[in-house]
C-alpha cells in the first residue's frame, strides 16, 4: 500500500450566490482552480492519471463534469475524469477516491476536488409539463397547436426551485433545516447558542480574511466574457453581523417554534477548489516535498432525520483508523451546515452517553474545543457549494496547518441522506 500524500491545494474565493460567480459556470470555476493548482507544483513532465470532481447540481451544459473541466483546463484527452455525488461531502468524497487509487497502487497522481455554481441552479418544470411539450413538438398545423395550447393546465407550468427540492430529503421527506430543527430540539440548542455560534463565524473569518490567511489558499478568479474583472476575496462574511441583528431574524423552517434561521444557516455560495493527490514515493522521486499525508477517512450513515450527527459519526472511526485520538488533532474543520448541527456534534462527541448508544465506545469520544474548531469561521460566514466544500474544507485545513505548525488535522461533514464523511490529515515535516 502506497501511501497518499497531498502536494498542493487551491480554491476560488467562495460568493455568496446571485454575486460576482452568477454567470461564472461551475466548469469554469474549477477550470481556473485546476489550472492554478497545476502551474504551482512542480511535476516537470508528470501528467496526472486522473481527474476526479464532486458536483451535486450536475449541470446540464457540462455532464460528467469532471472530463469537461480535465480538457478544458488542458490536461491530454488521455486522462480520464471521474464525477461523484455525495451530496454536501462530494468534494471531500474526490479526495477519498483518489487516495485510495494512489493506496492500491492503481494511480501515481489524481487531481481531486469539487465544483458548484449555485447561482446557476435552473427551475424546473413539473413533469407533467413533459406532456405538453411533445405534444406541441408533434403538432403539423395550426389547428393541432392550438388544440395543444387549449389543453394548458397553469399547474402543469408553474416552475419549482430545483435547489429547494434537492435540498428536501425523499426518504425521511423533510427540508435540510428541518433536520438541524430535529437536533436543536434532541440536544436541548437554544436559539441564542446558535446565533452566537453563527456570529463568531462571521467575527473569525472577517480576522482571517483581513490578515491574509486566507491568501495562500485562494486562487485569484478571471469572471467572463472579457476576463477583466477578478474576484480574490471571500463574498460572505458580514462586516455587519451582530448578535441583535441574528436576533431579529424569523424562523425558516419551523415558523411557529422554531430556532433555525437564515442567519445561523450556511450561506449558499459558488466556488471551486482542487488538491493534487500522489504517492509518497512519486513525491520522493521529484524531490517534491509534500504538504500533508492523508492518514485515514470515514464514511458513515445514520438516520436522513438526523442527518446533521453525520461529524460525530464519521470523526471516532477516522481516528480510530489514523490511530488518533481527539487531543491530537490541532485543528477541526467541521462543515457549519447549521449551527445547530455542529454545536449538536460537539455534545454528541463529549457525551458518555452518546458514545455508548450511538456508537457502542465505552466512553466519550472527547472534546472537540472551540480553540481548534474552524478558527477561521465557517460556512455560516463563508458560504457551501455543495460539492466544492469538501475540497474547500480540506484547502483551508492544510493552510492552518502549514500556517501554524501543527500536525493532525481532521475534515468533516454532515451528508444529505443521512450520512456523515472525515478525513484525518498529517502535516509534512
Amino acid at each position: 500500500m502506497s501511501a497518499p500524500v497531498i502536494l498542493g491545494a487551491v480554491r476560488t474565493p467562495m460568493v455568496r450566490a446571485g454575486d460576482a460567480f452568477r454567470s461564472v459556470p461551475a466548469r469554469e470555476l474549477a477550470r481556473q482552480a485546476v489550472r492554478e493548482l497545476l502551474e504551482g507544483v512542480d511535476l516537470p513532465g508528470e501528467l496526472p492519471d486522473e481527474i476526479v470532481l464532486g458536483n451535486a447540481a450536475g449541470p446540464a451544459d457540462a455532464p460528467n463534469i469532471a472530463r469537461v473541466v480535465g480538457l478544458t483546463a488542458g490536461l491530454p484527452e488521455s486522462v480520464p475524469g471521474l464525477t461523484v455525488h455525495r451530496n454536501c461531502a462530494s468534494g471531500l468524497e474526490a479526495i477519498i477516491i483518489a487516495a485510495e487509487k494512489v493506496a492500491a497502487g492503481r494511480s501515481d497522481v489524481v487531481i481531486a476536488g469539487g465544483t458548484e455554481c449555485m447561482s446557476r441552479i435552473p427551475m424546473m418544470l413539473p413533469p407533467e409539463a413533459n406532456t405538453w411539450f411533445v405534444r406541441w413538438a408533434k403538432a403539423k398545423s395550426l389547428s393541432q397547436r392550438l388544440s395543444a395550447l387549449g389543453r394548458i393546465r397553469p399547474a402543469e407550468m408553474m416552475p419549482k426551485s430545483a435547489l429547494l427540492e434537492g435540498l428536501t430529503d425523499p426518504v425521511c421527506g423533510l427540508n435540510m433545516g428541518h433536520t438541524a430543527e430535529n437536533l436543536a430540539r434532541e440536544f436541548d440548542i437554544s436559539r441564542e447558542a446558535q446565533d452566537e455560534f453563527a456570529f463568531e463565524s462571521h467575527r473569525r473569518a472577517l480576522a482571517a480574511r483581513d490578515a491574509g490567511r486566507f491568501d495562500d489558499e485562494i486562487a485569484p478568479v478571471y469572471v467572463g466574457p472579457d476576463f477583466r474583472r477578478v474576484v480574490e476575496r471571500d463574498v460572505g462574511p458580514r462586516e455587519d453581523a451582530t448578535l441583535e441583528r441574528l436576533g431579529k431574524l424569523r424562523p425558516v423552517f419551523d415558523r411557529r417554534d422554531g430556532t433555525v434561521t437564515a442567519g445561523n444557516s450556511c450561506q449558499i455560495t459558488d466556488g471551486a477548489a482542487a488538491v493534487l493527490v500522489a504517492s509518497e514515493e512519486l513525491a520522493a522521486s521529484r524531490g517534491i516535498r509534500p504538504v500533508a499525508r492523508i492518514r485515514s477517512w470515514s464514511t458513515r450513515g445514520l438516520s436522513p432525520a438526523r442527518m446533521g450527527l453525520g461529524p460525530a459519526f464519521a470523526i471516532p472511526d477516522a481516528l480510530d483508523r489514523a490511530g488518533v485520538e481527539m487531543p491530537d488533532v490541532r485543528r477541526f474543520e467541521i462543515n457549519e451546515a447549521f449551527a445547530a448541527q455542529v454545536l449538536a456534534c460537539e455534545i454528541a462527541l463529549a457525551s458518555d452517553r452518546f458514545a455508548a448508544d450511538e456508537l457502542g465506545r465505552p466512553r466519550a469520544v472527547g472534546e472537540l474545543g472551540r480553540d481548534r474548531l474552524n478558527v477561521n469561521g465557517g460556512a455560516i460566514a463563508l458560504g457551501h457549494p455543495i460539492g466544492a466544500t469538501g475540497a474547500r474544507l480540506t484547502v483551508t485545513n492544510l493552510a492552518e496547518l502549514t500556517r501554524t505548525g501543527e500536525d493532525i488535522g481532521v475534515v468533516s461533514l454532515c451528508v444529505g441522506g443521512g450520512q456523515g464523511s472525515a478525513m484525518v490529515l498529517e502535516r509534512m515535516q
